[in-house]
């Protein structure tokens, strides 16, 4: 949804440029004081972006990890498994990615693929999305145990902004890299993919490792206040607590029943 159609629809109109940029850059120093911590104190830290197609995971990524030192911070983004990933066990291609002592890692999508599109499109079977249901929330307090400090960002949005975006970036030379031929089955299967997520959300939500959703239709917002919340949940030093209090109304823990209370895009 663009600016005027926001403020002919009567809800709040998108922040003004400068005020964006000056909140991004504040948060920003934050995250340089977080990482000089983890570094410090050898922490190992691991957070995973999840959500439609365009719902705004690489502009988030990005911008938390623009001025972070490239040594110690990591982005993963996996493309298609080949012969010999689809022939191991299915969390082993992602092991090796997994933080060491002193390091961030951003998980650009994740082992939830099996959750979501490869079970939209049948790109796994029955048994093996049943196997990974069963076992993902096994998988994650192991990794908890071993001390990563794992955070898990649902990015909810629209259906008329997923159109949207999604032509933009068909539009936009600087975008193709991003057009795939998922991308209009993304909007045909919306219903099987809002099933897929509600499941994925519902099965593996707990209180070792639960899931935060983002509202995410405004990208400003979506950005600053997923930054707010991830640095709200890790401890460092010199902490600025007035900066990072997240909007509940844009991020907010999830609890099943959102599924139908319609805080979910259906």
């Amino acid at each position: 949804m663009r600016k005027n159609e926001k403020e002919s629809s009567g809800t709040a109109p998108e922040m003004p440029k400068q005020a964006y940029k000056d909140g991004l850059h504040k948060l920003q120093v934050e995250l340089v004081k977080l990482q000089r911590h983890f570094i410090q104190c050898d922490d190992k830290i691991l957070i995973i972006f999840e959500g439609r197609d365009a719902a705004g995971k690489d502009g988030a990524i990005k911008r938390i990890v623009q001025h972070l030192s490239p040594r110690e911070t990591r982005i993963v983004a996996l493309g298609k498994p080949s012969d010999r990933d689809r022939a191991s066990w299915y969390f082993q291609r992602y092991v090796p990615y997994l933080p060491a002592a002193q390091e961030l890692v951003l998980f650009n999508r994740s082992w939830y693929n099996r959750a979501g599109v490869e079970r939209v499109m049948g790109f796994c079977t029955d048994t093996e999305y049943e196997e990974f249901m069963g076992s993902v929330s096994d998988f994650e307090h192991m990794l908890v145990r071993s001390g990563i400090k794992l955070l898990k960002y649902y990015l909810d949005i629209s259906k008329p902004e997923q159109k949207q975006r999604l032509n933009e970036r068909k539009r936009d030379p600087l975008t193709q890299w991003k057009v795939s031929t998922l991308d209009n089955i993304a909007l045909k299967k919306w219903k099987q993919y809002s099933l897929a997520r509600d499941e994925m959300l519902a099965h593996t939500h707990n209180s070792i490792a639960p899931w935060t959703i983002v509202r995410a239709d405004d990208k400003q917002l979506a950005r600053l206040n997923i930054i707010k919340d991830l640095l709200s949940r890790l401890h460092y030093a010199d902490k600025d607590e007035r900066l990072i209090l997240p909007d509940p109304k844009i991020v907010f823990g999830f609890d099943t029943a959102y599924l139908e209370g319609g805080l979910l895009a259906k």
